[in-house]
């Protein structure tokens, strides 16, 4: 037994009966196998839901590491890619996702659901702030460069967020804003313009 047996019973389980299982005891009768195989896998019920999340991302992250083209991009570019190739993937569960929707707030999801993706997703940005400190994309900057990648995740429950809420056809407004909220986050990190900003706080701070 594997564990994308067990997840794609959790979310049929969700589809069909609107709800999380009441017990790992009925998931298990869904797909017919003992609660020591569940158990084998994972150690809750929780853990299967947690594990939702990492496996659509760790998806996403094996296809684009497959790809020679994007091997080449720049770090903009290779979260650019992330991020158009990450929504296809959430619109394979989006029947799913929206229900969960319905019973979760983002900040909520960020400490529970999200937990083992956020680590995931902050590791993967990680190595691509150092990719950027090195090709001159990114400005490395004292105190601030740690904060980086924690805007970022902030960036990745924007994206998660309006895709959700986005009814365009295709989804075209969330491609545009995936491009939008990347090249401005670029532009901020790699230009003198967070420098500015800085220093005009500085000023503002030290008249006070």
């Amino acid at each position: 037994m594997d564990k994308q047996l067990i997840r794609n019973a959790y979310k049929v389980y969700w589809l069909e009966n609107g709800k999380a299982p009441v017990s790992v005891y009925a998931l298990c009768k869904l797909v017919d196998v003992s609660e020591t195989e569940f158990y084998e896998q994972y150690s809750s019920l929780e853990a299967v839901e947690k594990d939702i999340w990492l496996a659509i991302f760790q998806q996403t992250l094996d296809q684009l590491h497959a790809d020679e083209i994007y091997q080449q991009y720049n770090a903009q570019e290779k979260l650019l890619a992330f991020y158009f190739l990450w929504v296809q993937k959430l619109k394979e569960d989006r029947s799913y996702l929206l229900l969960q929707r319905k019973h979760f707030r983002l900040p909520d999801l960020y400490r529970n659901k999200l937990e083992t993706f956020r680590h995931a997703f902050n590791k993967y940005v990680s190595d691509l702030v150092k990719e950027g400190y090195q090709s001159s994309e990114i400005k490395e900057r004292k105190y601030i460069s740690d904060q980086y990648v924690h805007g970022f995740w902030l960036q990745a429950l924007f994206v998660l967020k309006y895709w959700l809420d986005d009814t365009s056809n295709q989804f075209e407004m969330t491609d545009a804003a995936i491009e939008k909220a990347v090249n401005l986050s670029f532009q901020l990190i790699k230009s003198n313009t967070l420098d500015s900003l800085l220093d005009f706080g500085k000023f503002i701070f030290t008249r006070k």
